[in-house]
């Protein structure tokens, strides 16, 4: 693992968890640069003209937790390659009819390649970053990527998308802590961000409603179409597909005699599915664009804990590898709320194994009290 002396770029935002991890390295002996990356916002969207992570502000806290921990302080102009790769896929994914998870794109294609290279460059050994996550290596070697020591802040779910050449060159130096503590070290070093929120919604919204983000950039996802249940009985219209995601229920606009959940949105037709809370549960899925931490898929099908949203609980599942990039996941019990462009990530205990992004319900087996699906598995 990493040795004391070796050049470290910490990815810094001026918040609580990237200034202690700056701060853990400092004072456990490392040449520590600190690194911001200015990232793209909408300035169209009438709200502030810079993205949450990289405000006037948050710039201005970052450079002087730098000055005061007497480390170099560098700011990385990120903007188009992150509306590019980030931002486009946001878009894309709702176009497709998923409900897309830009931060996975994000640490793939910007964090831990392109922050990374970039860190490289300064002769850095390591990029550091604030997650919560732990890494270590087994008996032969292989880097694992494990769950944060706080569960609560656990952050592996969105980091499963990194390999061995990623985790061989990154440190997670607050993984071992909970927030808390995180928390007590700020005030411990002085560094006067203890009392800091955690930002919650999506870097590039500067705080607005993400429908409004895609009303703007997408404005063929607002088109109404047909609100329908499974057997083809049509119900009413809705407001454009970019309004729904799975399993909601509140804003659909129906009467009916049982509460009805969105089951399905379908880009091809424009249609939205809804039906029944008996309806809403489904014990398959499918997977693409699958990333195994361990730069192979098993060679059989194994027992795992498997999640589908980032604050989701692992559920027991058999996850079979199809090709190097795909897995069939079976439930032990049919989950509410499997949601297309969402991951499926996969977990051995708390060592994360890999995920991939969760398929169109066309092609991922049973849903409990509807219809067949296409998909027949192998």
């Amino acid at each position: 693992m990493s040795a004391i002396g070796s050049r470290v770029v910490v990815a810094m935002s001026g918040g609580v968890d990237s200034s202690v991890a700056a701060a853990l390295l400092v004072e456990r002996g490392y040449d520590v640069l600190g690194m911001m990356m200015r990232l793209w916002s909408d300035e169209a969207m009438g709200g502030p003209a810079h993205n949450r992570c990289c405000t006037p502000d948050q710039m201005s806290d970052a450079r002087r937790i730098a000055d005061q921990l007497g480390i170099p302080f560098y700011v990385l102009d990120s903007k188009d390659v992150f509306r590019n790769t980030v931002v486009q896929y946001f878009i894309d994914g709702h176009r497709d009819g998923f409900t897309p998870n830009p931060c996975l794109q994000c640490n793939r294609h910007i964090r831990f390649d392109w922050l990374l290279k970039n860190a490289l460059a300064l002769d850095a050994d390591y990029l550091a970053t604030g997650h919560y996550a732990r890494i270590d290596q087994d008996e032969s070697g292989e880097y694992r990527l494990r769950s944060g020591v706080d569960l609560g802040k656990d952050q592996s779910y969105v980091l499963s998308v990194m390999g061995q050449s990623q985790l061989a060159r990154t440190m997670f130096p607050v993984g071992e802590f909970t927030k808390q503590e995180a928390r007590a070290l700020a005030k411990k070093f002085g560094l006067n961000v203890e009392g800091k929120k955690d930002s919650q919604d999506l870097c590039f919204l500067g705080g607005k409603d993400y429908r409004d983000f895609l009303r703007l950039h997408a404005p063929d996802l607002t088109q109404p179409g047909p609100i329908m249940r499974r057997n083809g009985e049509l119900l009413g219209e809705h407001r454009g597909l970019s309004n729904y995601t799975i399993g909601q229920r509140r804003g659909l606009g129906l009467s009916y005699a049982a509460p009805l959940y969105v089951l399905e949105m379908n880009p091809a037709d424009n249609s939205l599915v809804v039906g029944t809370s008996e309806e809403l549960g489904r014990d398959e899925l499918l997977a693409d664009s699958v990333n195994w931490v361990g730069g192979e898929a098993p060679a059989r099908p194994l027992r795992a804990g498997v999640k589908i949203r980032y604050k989701a609980r692992a559920q027991p599942a058999m996850v079979e590898p199809r090709g190097e990039d795909q897995i069939y996941v079976r439930f032990d019990f049919p989950q509410r709320d499997i949601t297309p462009g969402q991951a499926a990530v996969i977990y051995d205990g708390d060592v994360c194994l890999g995920g991939g992004v969760i398929r169109k319900f066309a092609e991922t087996g049973r849903a409990r009290g509807g219809r067949e699906s296409e998909l027949i598995p192998n």
